[in-house]
């Protein structure tokens, strides 16, 4: 890991590596900027105050090993990231306008998408932290994780949620079913109105042409019989066709002469040809004009009824019969709604009994795991000097439960319960435990459940706190314990916790009277030895404190290889 302009850190880096791994320094050095970084990667708040006095940008950059990590890998095929084998780059940085930019594989990704992965990779325990567990939430997830109840939850989960959202469902139905029933009604009333007229596609068109032909019926008649009349009857003068016929007999006798007289011949000839067919269709449409008042009140009515339907559904014809057709289709599925509650209603009970089954047999299953759990941190606490302390696991579950007790961990409250000393009541860990107990129960726990670990990586941040003598070192003794299966990163201020890492990280701080710069060191067997004597002693060069820490070091040697 690389960290560069965070805090008073200029450049720093630190090859981690297996086992247990120390960090130590004195108070405001910033080896806590460690864990602030750790932070940045797991998608924390940007906040520019971080950024480094004079620099542009913090930057924070891991190289972490994600080989056997498939829940992580699962996540990273959503995204571009690349990996250089099993190897994945995770970055931060963060400028000082406090604009964040994430980076994951080379490739820049939204924070939450870094969060997602690097939550299963890390898990941070601070002394905030430690409250975390004062959750009922929490008690719950640490026997859940020892019981081995998390693959029972996995197939409980998603059955809940079917349940929730047919709850949900079947409730808006119900609530909307007066709504529904207006609603219906007014589609059926305007269906039936509709299917009373029948009307058909143009009808109003054609009705329009028509009703204005009866009602001029007469005017139409008289006025093609008089027109025929001009054209085509003899009286005293000649008729049109016949001056037509005499003006082509004229022009018949010279028009090969010449071919523009023979054009206007035949042109004369299709007038005459015309104005007979004209003639002949007058007198026909004369005679067949029908005066027919009764059908033109008939018309007029089916027009009006027309009319009706176009004012309510319209405007035209054929958006009444487009809302006839959207009608029927909406009616069709609001008639569907009852059948749809009766169905939701007989999943919601169905899914109620098969979640009650499966939350019994989760419930059997913590029950179990109850007493094993205690029993297994109380040995654990005991070796951390609290050897009379008593840890309880209560586990409650209604003694009839019902659906409403349903809940999407089952039906159980989980609590753990503390008695830190002989003859002392067991009570939750929020009312009976101090600070230094708490962060002793807190690293039992984790001990406990080392083998059954949900990430590979565990950071703990001055959780020693109010710890020391005899306990301190079991403290350290059991994170050297937790580091055989998982990589464990500890800030600490303990030297008795300091001895038993791997390796050794010293955060000196450095300050020239204008500017205070940290860097990171890893030590060797010597140095180390002179920074546990320092910080034992509070001073350096003691004869004593380098013997004390000597031991120390020898101590947790000796346990490594009985381990």
């Amino acid at each position: 890991m690389r960290l560069s302009s965070l805090g008073v850190i200029a450049d720093a880096e630190l090859s981690l590596g297996r086992g247990l791994t120390v960090i130590t320094g004195e108070t405001g050095a910033g080896k806590t900027m460690v864990v602030t970084a750790l932070g940045l990667l797991r998608g924390a708040r940007a906040d520019a105050g971080l950024v480094r006095h004079g620099a542009d940008r913090l930057r924070v950059e891991a190289t972490v090993d994600v080989g056997g990590l498939p829940a992580v890998q699962a996540v990273l095929e959503e995204t571009p990231a690349e990996l250089d084998g099993d190897e994945l780059v995770v970055a931060r940085t963060i400028g000082r306008d406090g604009r964040s930019r994430a980076y994951l594989g080379g490739s820049s990704v939204p924070a939450g998408v870094l969060a997602r992965v690097s939550e299963q990779l890390v898990a941070v325990h601070g002394q905030s932290d430690q409250h975390r567990l004062l959750r009922t939430g929490a008690q719950r997830e640490a026997l859940d994780r020892f019981g081995d109840v998390t693959a029972l939850l996995g197939e409980y989960a998603p059955t809940y949620a079917r349940l929730q959202e047919a709850r949900r469902t079947h409730e808006e139905l119900v609530a909307a079913s007066q709504e529904r029933i207006r609603e219906l009604d007014v589609l059926l009333f305007g269906l039936e109105e509709i299917a009373a007229v029948a009307p058909e596609d143009g009808e109003d068109d054609a009705l329009r042409v028509e009703e204005g032909r009866l009602a001029h019926a007469e005017s139409l008649a008289l006025a093609a019989a008089q027109a025929h009349a001009l054209l085509s009857e003899v009286d005293d003068a000649a008729d049109v066709l016949d001056l037509l016929g005499q003006a082509g007999a004229l022009l018949d006798g010279v028009r090969e002469h010449d071919p523009a007289l023979d054009a206007q011949a035949r042109r004369l000839d299709e007038v005459r040809f015309t104005v007979s067919d004209v003639a002949a269709e007058l007198a026909s449409y004369a005679d067949a004009v029908e005066i027919d008042p009764a059908r033109l009140a008939a018309v007029s009515e089916r027009r009006a009824a027309l009319a009706t339907l176009t004012r309510k559904y319209g405007p035209a014809l054929s958006d009444v019969l487009r809302w006839a057709d959207d009608a029927r289709e909406r009616s069709k599925a609001l008639q569907g709604d009852d059948e749809r509650i009766e169905t939701l209603r007989d999943e919601v009970e169905a899914l109620e009994a098969d979640l009650l089954a499966r939350a019994r047999k989760i419930s059997a299953r913590r029950r179990e795991s109850a007493g094993r759990l205690a029993a297994a941190v109380g040995a654990e606490l005991e070796a951390l000097a609290m050897p009379h302390a008593r840890i309880e696991v209560e586990v409650r579950t209604p003694p009839s439960p019902e659906a409403s007790d349903l809940g999407p961990d089952g039906i159980d409250d989980v609590e753990l319960l503390l008695a830190a000393n002989a003859g002392a009541t067991p009570r939750p860990l929020a009312k009976g435990a101090s600070g230094g107990e708490l962060s002793r129960v807190m690293l039992a726990l984790e001990v406990v459940l080392a083998d059954k670990a949900s990430v590979p990586t565990f950071v703990f941040d001055e959780v020693d706190a109010g710890i020391g003598g005899k306990a301190a070192i079991e403290v350290g003794r059991r994170l050297a314990r937790l580091a055989a299966s998982a990589q464990v990163i500890v800030v600490t201020h303990l030297p008795q916790v300091a001895a038993f890492g791997d390796r050794h990280y010293h955060v000196l701080k450095s300050d020239d009277g204008t500017v205070t710069t940290s860097g990171v060191a890893l030590l060797s067997d010597d140095e180390r030895v002179a920074e546990l004597s320092r910080m034992l002693a509070g001073l350096e060069g003691s004869a004593t404190a380098e013997a004390h820490a000597r031991e120390l070091v020898d101590l947790a040697a000796e346990d490594r290889a009985l381990r």
